[in-house]
């Protein structure tokens, strides 16, 4: 099955929870594409602490073969021109994702 998975928050359990929820997918099998929208392009921003390790979250994610990309609208509206961990994509990528996806989960 193809996911497709949109984050739309900064807030760390969240993100956290997206990313595990990402990397069970591709543990079963799955195939994942995440899209940073909104706060979520601020996830390079966001700092490891005992409860979440986001950074090993997304290492993880990435090894096991999902993608993740970033909102060039948001990042501008941020006064960033770049994340750290995903390169950018614009709307008609997105809705090009939507379209291919089996499901589509939105997070945020």
């Amino acid at each position: 099955m193809k996911f497709g998975i949109i984050l739309q928050t900064n807030k760390p359990e969240h993100i956290w929870n997206t990313l595990r929820l990402g990397i069970a997918a591709l543990k079963a099998g799955h195939t994942v594409r995440l899209v940073l929208m909104n706060e979520g392009v601020e996830i390079d921003n966001i700092s490891d602490s005992a409860d979440f390790d986001i950074s090993k979250k997304i290492e993880t994610f990435r090894k096991l073969g999902g993608a993740m990309v970033a909102c060039e609208g948001c990042l501008k509206l941020r006064g960033k021109s770049v994340c750290e961990v995903a390169p950018i994509t614009h709307m008609e990528e997105t809705v090009k994702m939507i379209e291919t996806s089996d499901k589509v989960l939105v997070f945020g």
